[in-house]
């Protein structure tokens, strides 16, 4: 028997609930909905947040679990701009069962992610997920002319910390509410794109730590346009800092020409295509 079941136990409890929320650039924060802050795990868990968590649904086998938390937004906890920025999705999760009184005697109640996040009207409502959600992702390889590899991860084996690969360099311009960031042309010496499916990661600014990922690099005249899939979820300005890293487009020629990482290709380039089954007999033609 824990401590804490002792406490539970004895009739009389002062018991309270805490959560730990991590994001993924690394910022920890705690919260309690006891009156008072109370310390678990390292991390100080504030009161008074309007920070609040529902019962949590269990199914059995490997349903999700799931529920909702609900807090309110303020300028030195959750903030609207950095739930609009996306920097509170997918954090992690850990909601604890705390004696406040003796904090050491506590239990883990819940473990995962937050999903979906709302925000309005000065609070903000984020959906749990418990860690068998992560069973739902699609497992297993497709047989592709493409690579299915991460540029740069193991199955890649690209090293992207060449000074040929990345560049740190401060935006000319930004327009289209974000979506084209302009450079100065000879700013980077990465060639004309070498950008493109690349990611750009943000150094400073309103959108410190926010990333994009580039469709297009172009040159033109004096500057170099850079246009992302999708702008930012924060204001992007000129003379923010960026880190720039080239991308692929996953076909073999770019992984062997631009890479030289042919032999660690992971696509099948000689995989015929769709218009293999109806192709027929043509005088003269070599297949």
């Amino acid at each position: 028997m824990t401590g804490l079941d002792r406490h539970l136990a004895g009739g009389v409890t002062t018991v309270c609930r805490a959560w730990i929320l991590s994001r993924r650039d690394g910022v920890v924060m705690g919260f309690t909905d006891h009156d008072g802050a109370v310390e678990v795990d390292g991390v100080r868990c504030a009161a008074a947040t309007g920070f609040d968590a529902g019962a949590v649904e269990r199914g059995t086998g490997l349903a999700v679990d799931t529920s909702e938390v609900v807090g309110a937004l303020s300028a030195d906890a959750i903030t609207a701009a950095d739930v609009r920025a996306g920097r509170w999705d997918g954090a992690g999760v850990v909601g604890y069962l705390v004696n406040w009184a003796a904090p050491s005697e506590r239990a883990v109640t819940f473990r995962g992610r937050l999903g979906e996040i709302v925000e309005g009207g000065g609070r903000f409502t984020a959906e749990l997920r418990g860690l068998s959600d992560a069973l739902n992702a699609v497992r297993g390889r497709i047989f592709q002319r493409r690579c299915d590899a991460v540029l740069g991860d193991g199955r890649c084996g690209a090293d992207l910390a060449l000074t040929s690969r990345v560049a740190e360099v401060a935006l000319h311009a930004v327009e289209e509410d974000g979506a084209v960031l302009v450079l100065d042309r000879g700013a980077v010496a990465v060639p004309e794109g070498g950008f493109a499916h690349g990611r750009c990661l943000w150094l400073d600014g309103a959108a410190l730590g926010l990333e994009a990922v580039v469709a297009d690099d172009v040159a033109a005249g004096a500057e170099r346009r850079l246009r992302l899939r999708a702008a930012p979820r924060a204001a992007a300005r000129p003379g923010d800092l960026v880190r720039l890293t080239v991308g692929c487009d996953r076909r073999f020629e770019t992984c062997r020409d631009r890479f030289g990482n042919a032999s660690n290709f992971r696509g099948f380039p000689h995989v015929p295509g769709e218009d293999w089954l109806v192709a027929g007999p043509v005088p003269g033609a070599v297949r």
